[in-house]
């Protein structure tokens, strides 16, 4: 069941991701849901190593990590894949 949440969790935060980004990011859907799953296990350390990955109510520090995290990644993977078509 972790397998499946990690799944939904990486969607969620990739689309965010490529929501902050300015432009468009021709990366398929798999390659969104990869990058924000990557991006939300760095941004959880990150947010371990500040401190913050567990507060009292929700954790926004914790989410805006994982999204800049895979928003860094995206715009980073994007023109190598746009490059290899």
């Amino acid at each position: 069941m972790s397998l499946v949440w990690a799944i939904i969790a990486g969607l969620v935060i990739g689309l965010l991701a490529k929501l902050v980004l300015p432009g468009r990011q021709p990366i398929p859907l798999w390659l969104t849901i990869v990058l924000g799953i990557i991006g939300g296990l760095v941004g959880n350390g990150l947010a371990s190593a500040f401190g913050v990955r567990d507060t009292s109510g929700i954790d926004w520090i914790r989410h805006l990590f994982q999204i800049g995290v895979a928003a860094v990644l995206i715009a980073f993977v994007t023109p190598l894949w746009s490059r290899r078509a």
